[in-house]
């Protein structure tokens, strides 16, 4: 008996070893290769390079409109992303798979995709046309529903809002002006101008928000909610009162990450926004416009200011995460 215990143990200890030597194998070259990546922007980079690049008065304005954009689409982010995510964790309905695929189409779409689509809905389609479309998607979405499992309140909601949608689109069906033509006559022009930064950073950046925020709420146990139902409170003032201060570490964390991912994103501003020195340029375009001029070390200067100010973001989301992204 004990012999056959001692070939057990042995047969257990053993084969640690290779599996150990592979996986420290595995992270150490891909470490490597990431630190190789940094250590080749350091090597290209000398004081007097970074000084010279980030002394332009172009480049300052790039770094302070990151700062503007970046913090503008990580608000909005939270905004949009914390009813999205609750939605989601706390319901159970007919079509919230389908929902929470749509949701991860702009993290799967390539950049230009979202940056060309952002640019012919801005200036290729009309009101009446948005509101077809809207009104078709809802009546195609309650129609499904209807024929899948009868009727019910979200097939209700969305038969409704297809009948608005319709309603409108017939009003402003003599309206050919395109989105960019009236937020241009309002006063907010988007297309090639800094709040078209924020609306192409948009799109991925609350995608992110709404993961990390399903994450925190799916954390918070419901039961907090029903106590507090129980002592009088309706869903929106236990929502307000008991969920969301447990979820603020969750916020932050999502506004962190969407912050994170607007610094790094370019193809969607390159595309709507355009790369304007002095107008529309960010840090991910300030690079690629300085590789185009031929200006290798300030490229790599600003490549190693976005790896820092990412680097710093992750790791902050990376503490609030840590904590349970609730308090």
């Amino acid at each position: 008996m004990e012999e056959k215990q001692g070939r057990d143990k042995i047969w257990r200890v053993r084969p640690e070893w290779p599996f150990l030597l592979f996986l420290v194998f595995v992270v150490a070259a891909y470490l490597g290769l990431l630190l190789l990546m940094v250590g080749a922007n350091v090597l290209t980079v000398s004081w007097k390079d970074a000084w010279e690049i980030l002394k332009d008065p172009d480049i300052q304005h790039s770094i302070k409109l990151t700062f503007v954009t970046c913090t503008a689409t990580a608000i909005l982010s939270v905004l949009v992303s914390v009813p999205v995510a609750y939605l989601l964790s706390r319901y159970q309905f007919r079509g919230r798979a389908f929902i929470d695929t749509l949701l991860d189409i702009p993290i799967l779409l390539p950049p230009l995709i979202v940056g060309l689509s952002l640019l012919i809905l801005f200036n290729r389609v009309s009101p009446s046309d948005c509101c077809w479309m809207m009104a078709g998607g809802f009546l195609l979405a309650a129609v499904s529903g209807c024929l899948w499992k009868g009727k019910g309140m979200v097939q209700s909601v969305t038969g409704g809002m297809a009948v608005v949608f319709g309603g409108l689109a017939l009003l402003l069906s003599g309206n050919e002006s395109s989105l960019e033509d009236i937020a241009s006559g309002a006063g907010i022009p988007m297309t090639f101008h800094p709040l078209g930064v924020v609306l192409a950073q948009f799109p991925v950046a609350a995608a992110f928000a709404v993961r990390t925020m399903r994450t925190t709420f799916d954390q918070i146990s419901p039961r907090y909610e029903e106590v507090a139902m129980t002592l009088g409170c309706n869903r929106g003032q236990a929502f307000a009162r008991v969920v969301l201060p447990l979820a603020g570490k969750g916020m932050v964390a999502a506004g962190t990450m969407a912050w994170a991912r607007a610094l790094g994103e370019f193809g969607p501003i390159l595309i709507f926004a355009g790369a304007t020195r002095g107008r529309t340029e960010v840090l991910a375009t300030s690079v690629f416009l300085e590789i185009n001029i031929g200006n290798l070390p300030g490229a790599a200067a600003l490549s190693l200011l976005m790896i820092l100010l990412a680097v710093t973001t992750l790791l902050l989301v990376r503490f609030f995460v840590g904590r349970g992204g609730a308090m």
